[in-house]
C-alpha cells in the first residue's frame, strides 16, 4: 500500500512538473515572438540614436573641430547631411574665429512617431546647451528639439532637426478655450 501511495505521489508530482514546464515554455515562446517586444526594442533604438545625434549636433570644441564636425556628419543622413557638408567650411571658419566650446546634455527624450516599415521616426528631445567662449562666462540655455530619423544600413540617423514650437500662455485677464 505504501509503495502504491509513493508511486502515485511521484506520478502526480511528475505530472505537475511537466505541466509547469509546458506552461513556462509556451509563455517564453509567446514573449520571444511577440511583436510588441520587437516594437519596444525598435523604439528604444530610435530614442537612443536620436538623443545621441542631438548631443553630437550640439557639441563642438574649437580645439578638436574636425572630430566634432565628423561626428555631426556621422549622425545625419539625407538633406540634413547635405546641408552639414555644404556649410562645413564656413561654419568651421566661424567656430575657429569664435574659439568656443559647446557642450550638450540630454534632459529627456521621447519617441513621437515610429514607422518601422517605412524606416521613419520622430523624437522630441529636451536638451541643455552650454557655450563657453574665451574670456567670458559660459552661457546655458535649455531647448526642445524635434528630430526626424531615417533608418540607414548603419542604423537610425537624423534626417531633420529643428526647434520644437513653444506654446504661448494666454494673458491672465484673457479667457481660454
Amino acid at each position: 500500500m505504501a509503495r502504491t501511495t509513493t508511486l502515485s505521489l511521484v506520478c502526480a508530482t511528475a505530472a505537475v512538473a511537466l505541466g509547469f514546464a509546458g506552461w513556462t515554455g509556451s509563455s517564453w515562446y509567446a514573449a520571444a515572438h511577440d511583436d510588441s517586444a520587437r516594437f519596444a526594442e525598435a523604439r528604444d533604438d530610435v530614442l537612443a540614436a536620436g538623443e545621441q545625434a542631438a548631443l553630437n549636433l550640439n557639441t563642438l570644441d574649437h580645439r578638436d573641430l574636425e572630430h566634432g564636425l565628423d561626428a555631426w556628419e556621422k549622425s545625419a543622413t539625407g538633406d540634413l547631411l547635405d546641408e552639414l557638408r555644404e556649410g562645413r567650411p564656413e561654419f568651421e571658419k566661424q567656430v575657429r574665429t569664435a574659439r568656443t566650446v559647446t557642450t550638450a546634455e540630454v534632459l529627456s527624450g521621447a519617441v513621437t512617431e515610429l514607422d518601422e516599415r517605412e524606416g521613419r521616426a520622430g523624437v522630441l528631445i529636451a536638451i541643455r546647451i552650454t557655450v563657453d567662449p574665451p574670456k567670458k562666462k559660459p552661457s546655458t540655455k535649455e531647448s526642445r528639439l524635434l528630430g526626424e530619423l531615417t533608418r540607414t544600413p548603419e542604423g537610425w540617423k537624423l534626417s531633420g532637426l529643428g526647434q520644437a514650437p513653444a506654446g504661448e500662455a494666454a494673458p491672465a485677464d484673457e479667457p481660454t478655450d
